[in-house]
């Protein structure tokens, strides 16, 4: 990323990456020329996700693999008053990136609308719920691209190092503060979970899940059903 070295960056992007070249490309190309700070995380992937984010610029560690224990290394790396934690499965628009760009210096937080890839009216219906839902709990996942002052993160301990549900974790202790901003502006990202699994399916599975989190399940116990 090309950005004035000699002064800190407003904006730290962390991406979490797992075999992730080809969405990774896409996404450092939009970010190309924007004055952020770039950090890859790179959960021991055995493709060129990091040699990927070398050509463009970024900053790149390497850990075992869980995204709440990469965002966290991320955050410990990054430099800027503000943390963008996205997905490398993202897509971004310029209009998102100029709002980026304009945050305010006092602490706080949000997320943006998102909107599944695809066609199928299902998956429509399916990223218009997830956002209703977000913008009534205060509750917001990692699709939606969480973006969030340095001071906060460092008044909740850090970004939740858990195998699952860590966004989830992430916003309920975040909207302890304030409440999430819910800018207008559509995030899109990869519905190949939903495609690959069945839309009705993948709703349902995820709200187990999440059920079974908020009643107290242990997330390592849910992550190593998840990825069984």
């Amino acid at each position: 990323m090309r950005r004035d070295l000699d002064r800190p960056p407003e904006l730290s992007v962390v991406i979490p990456v797992h075999n992730d070249e080809r969405a990774l490309m896409r996404i450092l190309e939009q970010l190309d020329g924007r004055e952020f700070e770039i950090i890859v995380v790179d959960g021991q992937s055995t493709d060129a996700s990091l040699a990927v984010a070398r050509q463009y610029g970024a900053i790149t560690l390497r850990c075992a693999p869980g995204r709440g224990h990469q965002l966290n290394l991320g955050f410990a790396q990054a430099t800027g008053a503000w943390i963008w934690l996205l997905h490398a499965d993202s897509e971004v628009c310029d209009a998102m990136l100029d709002f980026l760009e304009t945050l305010p210096c006092q602490p706080g937080w949000g997320r943006f609308d998102v909107r599944l890839e695809g066609s199928s009216p299902l998956l429509r219906a399916v990223g218009f719920l997830m956002n209703m839902r977000s913008r009534v709990t205060g509750i917001c996942t990692g699709d939606q691209g969480i973006y969030v002052h340095r001071e906060l993160i460092d008044e909740i301990g850090g970004i939740p190092q858990q195998p699952l549900m860590e966004d989830i974790e992430l916003s309920k202790r975040l909207k302890r503060h304030s409440p999430p901003d819910c800018p207008r502006l559509q995030l899109i990202t990869s519905a190949r979970r939903w495609e690959s699994r069945g839309v009705l399916p993948t709703v349902l599975t995820m709200w187990g899940y999440r059920l079974a989190y908020w009643f107290g399940a242990d997330p390592e116990r849910l992550a190593r059903r998840y990825y069984s």
